[in-house]
């Protein structure tokens, strides 16, 4: 073999090397919803049943799996809420198609500090505590007291999607205080005796905080469709997903193994 042969098949050898690679990898960006536990913990399961892929996941917020679906950084997409129609279009007029994938069920459960006496709240006393229209506890049936409000950040499903559900699609109160994460929202809850905030069900088990109930219904999966803040979570491609991307969103939303992973998170598996 010549030195030129040599050269020639040491690259090949690379450049099969690195398909191999890329294609054994799959990138899953958007929610801090799904992505701060439910789909890492789904990943690690899905590599100790034998499957040689590996994951680049980011959770960064909602948006950012449409940013990142449409740059062509992520091959999965992650987030707590639908598309928009101004995200679906764009994909529309690059003659793409954006499919959606339901990743499981999730409740918002409004949470306070666990020293706080109110553990009831209507939708109207939501809709004012996070809207700025009630400032005091006493306000609510609690020990006087103004108010911390905790949310998510702008970029995040969640969000949107309690604006929608909880807050009858109003604008949130100038004082309340953007977090990055749920994890966030419930340690500030856990600190401050007058603190409320909302989080997705994987969340509610954090020392010091407690779920309210909500026009009397609790925050537990056995209620899901009485729970006025439930909503789906979701995954999304770009086009109908092939290739270990298939392989892994099929597993993922229907395996009795992965439907385990998913409600030991504390989510509910999407039938």
């Amino acid at each position: 073999m010549t030195l030129k042969s040599i050269a020639l098949a040491v690259a090949t050898g690379a450049a099969l090397t690195i398909a191999a690679t890329a294609q054994n990898k799959i990138a899953i960006k958007g929610s801090d919803t799904l992505g701060a536990k439910m789909v890492p913990q789904l990943a690690e399961a899905y590599k100790a049943l034998g499957n040689d892929v590996n994951f680049e996941i980011a959770a960064e917020g909602s948006s950012q799996a449409f940013t990142a679906l449409e740059g062509g950084t992520a091959d999965i997409g992650m987030s707590s809420r639908g598309a928009k129609d101004k995200e679906k279009n764009k994909f529309t007029a690059a003659g793409k198609d954006l499919v959606e994938h339901v990743a499981g069920v999730d409740m918002i459960a409004v949470i306070v500090n666990e020293s706080n006496g109110v553990s009831d709240l209507t939708k109207q006393q939501i809709e004012g505590i996070f809207t700025g229209d009630i400032t005091d506890w006493s306000e609510v049936g609690g020990k006087p007291g103004k108010i911390a409000v905790y949310t998510r950040n702008t970029a995040s499903g969640t969000y949107k999607t309690f604006q929608k559900l909880g807050m009858n699609k109003r604008d949130y109160g100038s004082a309340t205080q953007k977090m990055a994460g749920n994890e966030q929202i419930a340690s500030e809850c856990a600190e401050n005796p007058n603190g409320i905030g909302y989080v997705g069900l994987a969340y509610v088990k954090k020392d010091g905080i407690k779920p309210v109930q909500v026009e009397g219904v609790a925050p537990t999966p056995e209620n899901a469709s009485d729970y006025a803040l439930s909503r789906n979570l979701y995954y999304y491609t770009v086009g109908q997903p092939t290739g270990e991307v298939k392989k892994f969103i099929d597993w993922a939303t229907t395996s009795p193994i992965a439907g385990k992973v998913i409600e030991k998170v504390g989510f509910i598996a999407a039938k």
